[in-house]
């Protein structure tokens, strides 16, 4: 019974040493025309996904890694996109082929051949029409007798057929004297774009096939592994970014009168307690709230407060998410 009566006294004189400690410390504080707030740091995350779905293939760094913007973080099997691409180039250039030569036009020598076969064809009708004119005048001059009708109708359909054959020919070398027709060149010129801006699609996909850092920082978790399938859906690491870190603290109303927006501040950590950092007030919320369960201070545990954020730059790089942190504001 004793034993516990003791251990009751010491944990009353320890707790109104603290209390006394607190009290004094304040107290210098106050004189000292300070004011001393406690807070956590806060720090800028990103959160990076591939864009495309596939399985992953490299990953180039661990956690803990410092990262630079633009730097190379992690890549997808991107064979099958390649290979898709090659394709596609395969395309351009046949393409390319037929618009040159629709371009061009016919080439005389072509011109030269489709004019020899309106000449043949001319032949062709000329003696066709000579031997249909030599049946006509002798079946009129027989009267039927030497020349059967039939054999008439056969000469004069041979002579019908040659001409459907020589003005098949004539219009081939117009055609060709004429050339290509301007909307059959557009026509392919619009196919070859079309194939182009393909190209140029799946090229950039290509590049969504590697993971780039978007800003200075350090990689905070590594959360898949190679051959693991990545989406957008599915993050890959989360990366603490370098860019101004802030404390985030909270004041009585009574204190809102001793600052501003701008206004500076040193922040003092436990691990560097005489190596202050310099920051200034970037934030002071509008409304009262009530006092998180973060900060210990006994009297403001059940008042309430305004949100203040305190930014600092941390070249260093030594305050870290979550870690607390004491303000000092003099007046």
């Amino acid at each position: 019974m004793a034993k516990k009566f003791a251990a009751v006294v010491l944990i009353i004189l320890l707790a109104g040493g603290a209390y006394f400690y607190s009290q004094q410390e304040k107290s210098a504080a106050e004189q000292a025309g300070e004011l001393r707030l406690s807070g956590n740091v806060d720090v800028r995350e990103v959160t990076l996904a591939f864009r495309q779905s596939d399985r992953i293939s490299e990953i180039f760094v661990e956690e803990g890694d410092a990262v630079t913007v633009g730097q190379i973080l992690a890549r997808l099997d991107n064979r099958e996109l390649k290979l898709a691409i090659n394709k596609i180039k395969s395309q351009i250039q046949t393409q390319e082929a037929v618009l040159l030569k629709l371009k061009n036009g016919t080439r005389p020598e072509d011109i030269a051949q489709y004019e020899s076969k309106v000449r043949a064809a001319q032949a062709d009708t000329d003696n066709a029409f000579q031997h249909y004119d030599k049946i006509r005048k002798v079946y009129d001059d027989t009267q039927g007798s030497a020349i059967t009708r039939d054999e008439l109708e056969t000469a004069r359909l041979n002579y019908t057929g040659k001409l459907a054959v020589l003005e098949e020919a004539r219009q081939a070398y117009n055609l060709a004297v004429a050339g290509t027709r301007y909307e059959d060149i557009a026509a392919s010129e619009g196919e070859l774009q079309t194939l182009k801006d393909e190209l140029a699609r799946q090229e950039f996909l290509l590049t969504q096939y590697e993971l780039t850092s978007p800003a200075d920082g350090v990689i905070r978790s590594r959360l898949l592994e190679v051959g693991d399938m990545a989406s957008p859906s599915a993050p890959i690491f989360k990366i603490s970014l370098n860019s101004k870190k802030w404390i985030r603290a909270y004041v009585k109303e009574s204190d809102l009168g001793k600052i501003f927006e701008g206004k500076d501040a040193q922040i003092f950590i436990d691990s560097f307690p005489n190596e202050p950092l310099s920051g200034q007030i970037g934030y002071i919320s509008s409304t009262a709230e009530f006092t998180p369960k973060t900060v210990q201070t006994e009297e403001l545990r059940t008042s309430l407060v305004y949100e203040i954020r305190v930014f600092v730059t941390d070249e260093k790089n030594i305050l870290r998410l979550g870690m607390p942190a004491t303000v000092i504001i003099r007046e």
